[in-house]
């Protein structure tokens, strides 16, 4: 079971060796040694699919962090697989498109660099059976497209798109983080595998709902799902080769696979089927009215992958329903619609894909992704119209193209769910095949923009920034792959069916016995029934619709601008930003004092808190010993040397006051029989007292500071305060019994610790691991400061150059 922790692995450790070597490779493109990593990894799982087919799993775990319950464990099932296939599969295809793509005087390296990083968290997540290295890769694939999608940083458009990803994904992410640990709160385990079996004692657990809220949340937002959609169209300032492996194959993916993993677990709540289906089938349509209006076909195919993102989900949540009813020949009427998701997720990929593809070749070719300055490329560019139009009408719902054979298993799905007599599906089920229809519809509207208005028509090359030819063969490779896909699933669906969908039912419905029975065969032609026509009257309006497009495409104009959920995203982010300017002045004053106060007030609200809030705050002096008279002079000696620093006139004076505190606790180390530290506070004294003294003429002048006497009531206030707290803390832990007292843990001190001195072992055990610590926040600030030296000198270097 190693191969497939090394299919995790392995594209982290070629992206490491990336940045050491590329410039060593000047006869040969880096991107196909990158190559060599996808391929390898999908033949591999590739081999896997005859015994995965056959039920078979493999699980495997290598310890991380037993004491917490946190290993590296990976899981290979029926759902794992096939997102596996489309990581490395689309991956694969994506970097031969990208080696022609992109331009040799890019930084290529650092592209498939975080590419590969991208891939690795990919497969992690789909692999990870452990919930907290899942999170882990979770939010290191928001960190890899971030980056992906920011790789072009010096367009405005691509920054502000990756930090709204960034924002919008790693905030569901955090939300998830806190869902899996109430998980792991109600069932003692991060394994996905041993959570499955004990779901149905949850549901009755106070956390259960709130769980499975804050997991939905992660997915959700990673799916692009309403109203979270707006990163989306944004992210699509990035590559086209990233735009047609993140957002379409892969990391949109990902919160598709997390709610059908966690379908066995929260799908028997109705909580949980409500909110996936309902928020799905409002993703699939507002997706879809917002790609009519657009008139960048990149952000065209952003609203539609959002769209089919929210059809997918919606399915999931429709298939859940089959958990209410359990195994049954009643149930497995409902188990198809989750066939249905995991059918259409593949053909997806394939067909939309292809289409971020034909939009990479025209922007690439002809210098813009306008439809108003397109038009009449199909003389012109013949293969890109044939893989463009396959991919369109397979979006669209039409034969012969495999989205045909899904679409119609999405209207089924939804027909059937208003047979349901659970969660008042009776009364509310007949949305959900209302919004599927009119969705539907727009779906097919868009795509017929994107053939009649791409490739139809007038060409108009006057308007274009190059002259109109076809792509050349390398670019082509790619898409005419996938393009073959979309048809050759439609007419061997069930290759697809039966070594694919047939094992991942078996991980959704664990429960269900034979996955022969929850494996429909699929067909092109099921007669004339209500699927088809729906799908004929989806033809008929959606085309009547596009042809009428100019006079009911004001009604998006309806809409004011300032409301959009992109204008409260910015106003959002204004409105943080202007708070925590005013937050950050009120407090960054500049002066120490104020600093060393906000650390002081915090140290008596939360000590000077717990002892009054816990009962800790009493204590007993009889059994304490008594003062002896030097004591309590050396006492005197500190007290009245740092009441005359307050009031010292000169710096010499104030520096020798400070040496007399020093030394006089020096000598109490002594009296306590401490001479090791009494020896160190020596040094230290000594040290310090002389550096002063050595630099004492570099020193500014001792200047009575002007402060107001407010401030200086609430500097007395706190000193007072911080004083009054050290010593009650000091009183109080005399007699303290809150807590399990840990001298024990000290009794073998020599045989464990090898010191027969209490604070030598501590300090040798514990202070050890700060003074590393410390070293290397000293050596991240060497660096730093050698950056800043070194930009420095260029800026320097560049003026003198300038004048």
């Amino acid at each position: 079971m190693f191969s497939i922790n090394f299919a995790i692995i392995f594209p982290f450790i070629v992206a490491a060796t990336i940045p050491i070597f590329y410039r060593y490779l000047k006869k040969i493109h880096i991107g196909w040694l990158v190559l060599l990593v996808p391929t390898i990894l999908f033949v591999m799982l590739a081999s896997f699919i005859p015994s995965i087919a056959s039920g078979k799993t493999y699980y495997h775990t290598y310890n991380w962090i037993p004491s917490l319950d946190i290993n590296f464990t990976t899981y290979l099932d029926g759902l794992s697989i096939i997102l596996g296939l489309l990581i490395t599969g689309v991956g694969s295809l994506v970097i031969i498109y990208s080696i022609f793509y992109l331009s040799s005087k890019e930084s290529l390296h650092n592209f498939y660099c975080y590419l590969l990083l991208f891939m690795g968290a990919m497969l992690g997540v789909v692999f990870s059976d452990n919930l907290m290295v899942l999170y882990v890769f979770w939010e290191l694939t928001s960190v890899s497209s971030f980056l992906l999608i920011a790789f072009w940083s010096h367009r405005n458009a691509s920054r502000q798109g990756a930090q709204k990803a960034m924002l919008i994904t790693v905030s569901g992410g955090i939300a998830m983080l806190v869902g899996f640990i109430m998980i792991y709160t109600m069932t003692g385990t991060f394994s996905i595998r041993e959570i499955i079996p004990i779901a149905l004692e949850l549901t009755n657990h106070d956390l259960f709902v709130l769980a499975l809220i804050l997991v939905l949340l992660g997915a959700f937002t990673k799916s692009a799902q309403f109203p979270f959609h707006i990163w989306l169209p944004d992210a699509m300032e990035a590559p086209t080769p990233v735009s047609a492996y993140l957002h379409s194959a892969t990391m949109v993916k990902a919160g598709i696979y997390l709610v059908a993993r966690f379908t066995p677990i929260f799908g028997m709540d109705q909580t949980w089927f409500w909110t996936v289906s309902t928020v799905g089938m409002i993703t699939m349509f507002w997706g879809s009215f917002n790609a009519v209006k657009q008139t960048d076909l990149k952000a065209l195919l952003a609203f539609s992958t959002v769209s089919q993102l929210g059809l997918i989900m919606s399915l999931l949540g429709l298939g859940s329903i089959a958990l209410q009813y359990g195994y049954s020949e009643e149930s497995v009427i409902y188990t198809q619609a989750t066939f249905a998701a995991l059918f259409h997720m593949i053909n997806h990929s394939t067909f939309k894909g292809a289409l971020f593809m034909v939009v990479g070749i025209l922007d690439h070719e002809l210098g813009t992704r306008d439809i108003r300055r397109l038009g009449g490329l199909m003389t012109f560019m013949p293969i890109t119209f044939t893989v463009g139009t396959i991919g369109s009408l397979s979006m669209a719902g039409l034969p012969p193209f495999n989205g045909f054979l899904s679409k119609e298993m999405f209207f089924t799905a939804t027909i059937s769910i208003m047979e349901a007599d659970v969660f008042s599906l009776q009364s509310w089920g007949v949305i959900f095949p209302v919004i599927a229809w009119v969705g539907s519809v727009l779906t097919f509207v868009y795509c017929m923009v994107f053939i009649f208005k791409t490739f139809l028509g007038k060409a108009q090359p006057e308007k274009l920034d190059k002259p109109i030819h076809e792509a050349p063969i390398g670019m082509l490779i790619s898409p005419i792959i996938l393009t073959i896909l979309v048809v050759g699933i439609f007419f061997f669906p069930n290759i697809v069916g039966n070594y694919l969908l047939k094992p991942a039912m078996a991980s959704i419905y664990p429960t269900f016995g034979d996955p022969e029975k929850l494996t429909p065969s699929i067909y092109a032609w099921h007669g004339f029934n209500t699927e088809l026509k729906m799908t004929l009257a989806v033809i008929v309006v959606g085309f009547l619709l596009f042809k009428v497009l100019r006079y009911w495409r004001p009604i998006y104009s309806i809409l004011p601008q300032k409301y959009s959920f992109n204008a409260l995203y910015m106003n959002f982010l204004s409105f943080s930003e202007k708070q925590s300017t005013i937050a950050t002045k009120s407090y960054m004053t500049g002066y120490l004092r104020d600093y060393l106060s906000y650390i002081y007030i915090f140290f008596i609200a939360t000590v000077g808190g717990y002892l009054i809030m816990s009962g800790a705050f009493s204590f007993d002096t009889t059994p304490s010993a008594k003062f002896r008279t030097y004591e309590i002079i050396l006492v005197l000696i500190m007290v009245i040397a740092s009441l005359a620093m307050l009031f010292a006139k000169s710096r010499i004076t104030a520096t020798l006051l400070n040496g007399v505190l020093g030394y006089t606790v020096a000598i109490f180390f002594v009296i306590f029989r401490a001479p090791d530290l009494a020896l160190t506070q020596l040094v230290v004294e000594s040290v310090t007292t002389a550096l002063f003294l050595l630099a004492f003429s570099h020193l500014p002048d001792w200047q009575k500071e002007k402060v107001s006497s407010k401030t200086k009531n609430m500097n007395a206030i706190v000193s007072i305060g911080v004083g009054l707290v050290v010593v009650l803390v000091g009183l109080s832990v005399l007699n303290y019994d809150k807590f399990e007292r840990i001298s024990y843990l000290f009794e073998d001190a020599y045989n464990l610790a090898g010191g027969t001195n209490i604070v030598n072992a501590i300090l040798g055990d514990f202070r050890g691991f700060d003074t590393m610590l410390e070293v290397v926040v000293l050596f991240i600030a060497g660096l730093g400061i050698y950056t800043m030296i070194k930009l420095r000198a260029k800026k320097e270097d560049t003026d003198s150059e300038n004048q």
